[in-house]
């Protein structure tokens, strides 16, 4: 008997979505943004232009992001020279805290920069900071890749939005709407298992609710591929771990109805989801980051 489709474990995504990063440009995405917009966008905070003041982060991320936290933590030291970095943390697995914590006690430059872990998920968080009513201001909030999993997006980004202090800034960092993900969940939706949990949401559903908040944003568009071909080898291994993250299923390959690999397959390799460069197959990763004011 075949054994029956499941969602991943906190740790089998972990897994999935390292063999995502390895084979796509996600990061090398992330980081053009930081090095082409985010040094303008910290310029802009209020108190940390005062020298020897103090400036307030706050980073919810997904699994693998505290190197890009760090580089951010960089770039605002270099924008503002001297100035003391408050950073709390919002993760909730115990495995990306730990290594979160190792990479900072590798980093000797990570001077004047205190941080607060909260092994939470943000709708914990939330509830932490009503109940004890300390509602902390932030100069720089930022939710990577992390709305696709919460329970309630709308007031999500109203309470992360509201931890802004005057002149904060929030950066919400989304698939594109021109995402191979954006189409495969709208025309092709029928061909994912029911076993993923998550919201299939890409720029202009946040943006949407941005303008029913009423606030200001500017949403900036970076392009981005994932080499998908090795989903195309039967038998092959880390073909098998990119249709897991794909599908948020364990061993989809090996659990999935035939019919069910296969329209994804076809799915897959659409047009309007990959193209194909130098013989290897690329699925559009395209990101938004979107720049919230407070």
């Amino acid at each position: 008997t075949i054994p029956s489709m499941r969602s991943l474990t906190a740790e089998e995504y972990v897994e999935a979505f390292k063999s995502f990063l390895d084979h796509s440009t996600e990061h090398q995405c992330m980081d053009e943004f930081n090095k082409e917009q985010l040094p303008n966008i910290m310029a802009g905070f209020h108190r940390a232009s005062h020298k020897g003041k103090h400036a307030s982060l706050l980073l919810t991320g997904f699994p693998g992001s505290s190197e890009q936290d760090l580089k951010m933590i960089r770039i605002l030291q270099a924008v503002h020279p001297g100035v003391f970095i408050d950073n709390e943390i919002v993760e909730p697995n115990p495995q990306h805290v730990a290594a979160y914590k190792e990479l900072v006690n590798q980093a000797p430059d990570l001077q004047n920069v205190s941080f607060i872990w909260h092994q939470l998920t943000s709708s914990e968080y939330e509830q932490q900071v009503k109940e004890k009513g300390t509602h902390k201001k932030f100069d720089f909030i930022h939710m990577i890749q992390m709305l696709y999993r919460v329970e309630d997006i709308p007031n999500t980004i109203k309470f992360f939005h509201s931890c802004l202090d005057l002149h904060g800034k929030l950066l919400i960092i989304i698939l594109s709407d021109s995402s191979g993900w954006a189409s495969l969940w709208k025309k092709y939706r029928d061909c994912l298992p029911s076993t993923d949990s998550g919201h299939y949401i890409t720029s202009s559903g946040i943006t949407d609710v941005l303008k029913r908040l009423g606030v200001e944003y500017r949403v900036y568009e970076f392009p981005s591929g994932w080499d998908i071909t090795e989903c195309f080898i039967e038998g092959d291994a880390v073909g098998g771990l990119m249709m897991d993250f794909l599908t948020g299923t364990k061993d989809f390959v090996g659990t999935a109805p035939p019919a069910l690999r296969q329209r994804l397959r076809e799915a897959l390799s659409q047009p309007e989801c990959s193209s194909t460069r130098d013989g290897r197959i690329i699925f559009s990763n395209n990101l938004s980051m979107i720049v919230v004011q407070s």
